[in-house]
C-alpha cells in the first residue's frame, strides 16, 4: 500500500510542477498580462497542495528504502535533496515573488529575468523528477525488461 501511495503522490507532484512549467510558458507566449496574473494567482495557490505532495512523496521514499542499500537508491536520495532545495530555495520564493510583481502589473525586465529562472529550475526539477520516476520503476520491477529468446 505504502508503493501505492508513494506512486500516487510522486505522479502527482510531478504532474503538478509540468502544470506549472506549461502553464507558465503558454502565457508568456500569449504575451497577455491578465492571463500571466491567472498563472501566477494558480501557481501561488496551488504551492498549497504541492508542497505537502512533495514532502510527503520524500518522506514516503525514505521509508521505503529505509532497509535498503543500492546505489540506485543512494542516487534517489541525492537527487530528492536537490529537488527539494530547488523547490523551496528557489521555485517558491521565485512563485510567490512573481504572483507578487504580476498583482503590481510589473512585467519589465526583473519579472521577466525572474520568469526565466523559474523556467530553468522547473524544468530541472521536471528532468530530475522523471529520473526519480524511472529509478521507482526500476527499484520496483514494475517495468523491467523482458528478455527476448535468442534466435540462432
Amino acid at each position: 500500500m505504502k508503493n501505492l501511495m508513494h506512486a500516487i503522490l510522486g505522479t502527482t507532484a510531478l504532474l503538478l510542477i509540468l502544470s506549472f512549467f506549461t502553464t507558465s510558458i503558454l502565457v508568456e507566449l500569449s504575451g497577455r498580462t491578465d492571463w500571466i496574473l491567472g498563472a501566477k494567482r494558480y501557481i501561488a495557490y496551488a504551492l498549497i497542495f504541492a508542497i505537502p505532495c512533495m514532502i510527503s512523496t520524500a518522506g514516503m521514499g525514505r521509508s521505503l528504502a529505509a532497509n535498503r542499500q543500492s546505489p540506485l537508491i543512494q542516487k534517489k536520495q541525492a537527487r530528492m535533496r536537490f529537488i527539494a532545495a530547488n523547490g523551496m530555495l528557489v521555485l517558491t520564493p521565485l512563485a510567490i515573488i512573481l504572483y507578487q510583481l504580476a498583482l503590481r502589473g510589473s512585467f519589465g525586465p526583473l519579472f521577466t529575468v525572474l520568469q526565466l529562472v523559474e523556467i530553468l529550475a522547473g524544468a530541472t526539477n521536471i528532468y530530475l523528477l522523471t529520473l526519480m520516476m524511472r529509478d521507482g520503476f526500476n527499484l520496483s520491477g514494475r517495468f523491467a525488461r523482458r528478455q527476448v529468446p535468442k534466435t540462432e
